[in-house]
């Protein structure tokens, strides 16, 4: 059994709840203006869907590292992953390592890999990932659903 168990300390609470899906449709809008005025016209929702295609899955990634440390609240998301690297790995050098690598936009394997070339402790590292579960943040966006919505309203 690894040593690298977690200890439970209180819960942090948010202070203000928000939408990945709201703050997705700002951050495609801003997207499209930016492209548009690039292309000296209105790319419309073919930039929409390049934002999502493009840039959805390393703002989920983003927003997601950012409930887990409990600086921003998406409503989305597991409410119980809210704050959970200041309860759960305090006393973990590893878990800052490993964050850098998913912010990069890695995955378990890639990290499983990394740990085991600089023959680093694969019971914590393990333990860490099945902790963060980043498998069950995998979440569609609702953009283009609005925007088929928009065209048939």
């Amino acid at each position: 059994m690894c040593q690298c168990s977690p200890t439970l300390t209180n819960f942090v609470k948010p202070a203000s709840k928000l939408s990945l899906h709201d703050r997705s449709a700002l951050e495609a809008l801003r997207h499209k203006w930016i492209e548009s005025e690039k292309a000296g016209r209105d790319l419309g929702e073919l930039a929409i869907r390049n934002w999502i295609r493009h840039h959805w899955n390393g703002f989920l990634r983003a927003k997601w590292i950012e409930h887990l440390e409990g600086r921003t609240y998406w409503i989305e998301l597991d409410h119980d992953d809210f704050g959970l690297l200041q309860r759960e790995f305090r006393d973990s050098t590893m878990v800052a390592n490993i964050l850098d690598r998913l912010k990069r936009g890695e995955e378990n394997l890639s990290i499983l890999i990394w740990a085991r070339e600089f023959s680093l402790n694969l019971c914590e590292v393990i333990e860490i990932l099945e902790i963060l579960d980043i498998n069950s943040v995998r979440i569609e966006s609702r953009l283009e659903s609005r925007l088929i919505q928009s065209q048939a309203g």
